[in-house]
C-alpha cells in the first residue's frame, strides 16, 4: 500500500469517526433523551414508562438533550410568609417531583436551571397563598401537613395548568421558624403573656382562699352561736327541772329540805378547808354537825 492509499484510507476513518460522533450515541437507562432537529424536538427515546436505553442514531444534523427519569428534589429559597395572625415565618421549604413530558418540559422551562428557578417562583407563591391564611402555631405543629397537602395539590394544578410537563410527588416544609429581628420580640411578648396569666391565676386563687376563710368563719361563728344557745337552752332546762325537783322535794318533807340547804351552806363556807369560824356552841348553824339530820 503506497502513501496514497494510506492518505485516502486516513481520510475516511477521519470521515467515518466524524460522523459517527455526530449520528451515533447512547442513552442511560436513567435518562430519557429528546432529538431536536433545526432546535425542534422531533421525537424521545427511553421516556417515562419506556425501557429502551442503549446506543442509538441520529442524523448529523440533529442534536440531543438529556432529561432524568429519576425522581428529583428542588431546595425552594426561603420565603418570608405573613400568617394569618399577623406572624412573620421564614419558610424554608422542598420540592419532589419527576418529568413526565420531556417535550413540554424542555418547551416550557428549557434547561434545568430554567426549571428551577420557575419552580422556586411557584412554590414561594403558592405557600404565600395558603399559608397566609392561617395562623403561626397551625403553619409550626397544629395543621402543617394538611397545609401542605394543599400546597401540594395547588402546585401540582398549577403545573399542570401551565403545561410543564412534570408530576409534583411531594411538597413539604424543612423549617418554619420567626426572623431573627423578630425573635426577640416574639420571646418577649410570649414572657410577658406568660407572666401576666400567672398573676391572673396567683390573683384568682388569693380571691378564692380569702373567700374560703370568709365562709369557714361564717360557719365556725353560727356553729359556735348554734352551740352556745343549745348549750343555755339546755343548762336552763337543767336549772328548771332542778328547782321543779327541789320544790316537790321541800314540799314533801321540810325537814330534808332544811337539812339539805344548810349541807350546801356548809359546803360554801367550809369546803375550801381555809376558812376559820368562831361560834358558840349553842350556834344553830352548827345545829347539824353535832345531832345529825333528826337535830331540833
Amino acid at each position: 500500500m503506497n502513501r496514497r492509499s494510506l492518505i485516502v484510507a486516513a481520510v475516511v476513518v477521519f470521515i467515518a469517526g466524524i460522523l459517527a460522533a455526530n449520528t451515533l450515541f447512547t442513552v442511560d437507562q436513567r435518562s430519557q433523551a429528546i432529538v431536536l432537529r433545526f432546535g425542534r424536538p422531533v421525537r424521545v427515546i427511553n421516556a417515562l414508562g419506556e425501557n429502551n436505553p442503549g446506543l442509538k442514531v441520529k442524523a448529523p444534523w440533529e442534536s440531543i438533550v438529556r432529561l432524568d427519569k429519576r425522581n428529583q428534589g428542588l431546595d425552594a429559597d426561603p420565603a418570608e410568609i405573613i400568617a394569618a395572625d399577623q406572624e412573620r415565618l421564614m419558610v424554608d421549604a422542598f420540592l419532589r417531583y419527576r418529568i413526565t413530558n420531556p417535550v413540554a418540559f424542555y418547551t416550557s422551562l428549557g434547561d434545568d436551571a430554567t426549571a428551577h428557578d420557575r419552580l422556586d417562583r411557584l412554590i414561594n407563591a403558592t405557600l404565600r397563598e395558603v399559608l397566609g391564611s392561617s395562623s403561626s402555631p397551625d403553619i409550626i405543629s397544629g395543621r402543617r401537613a394538611q397545609l401542605m397537602a394543599q400546597a401540594t395539590q395547588e402546585v401540582a394544578a398549577q403545573a399542570k395548568a401551565e403545561r410543564l410537563g412534570i408530576q409534583v410527588i411531594d411538597l413539604r416544609i424543612k423549617h418554619a421558624d420567626l426572623p431573627e429581628a423578630n425573635a426577640e420580640a416574639v420571646y418577649q411578648r410570649m414572657k410577658t403573656e406568660r407572666q401576666q396569666m400567672a398573676a391572673q391565676i396567683r390573683a384568682v386563687g388569693v380571691q378564692k382562699k380569702l373567700e374560703i376563710m370568709a365562709e369557714a368563719d361564717k360557719e365556725a361563728t353560727v356553729t359556735i352561736a348554734t352551740a352556745d344557745g343549745d348549750a343555755a337552752r339546755i343548762h336552763g332546762d337543767g336549772d328548771a327541772q332542778r328547782s321543779l325537783l327541789f320544790a316537790k322535794s321541800f314540799g314533801r318533807d321540810p325537814s330534808f329540805a332544811a337539812f339539805y340547804r344548810t349541807m350546801q351552806a356548809y359546803d360554801a363556807a367550809l369546803g375550801q378547808g381555809d376558812t376559820t369560824f368562831v361560834l358558840s356552841p349553842d350556834s344553830a348553824f352548827l345545829k347539824y354537825l353535832k345531832s345529825g339530820p333528826g337535830g331540833r
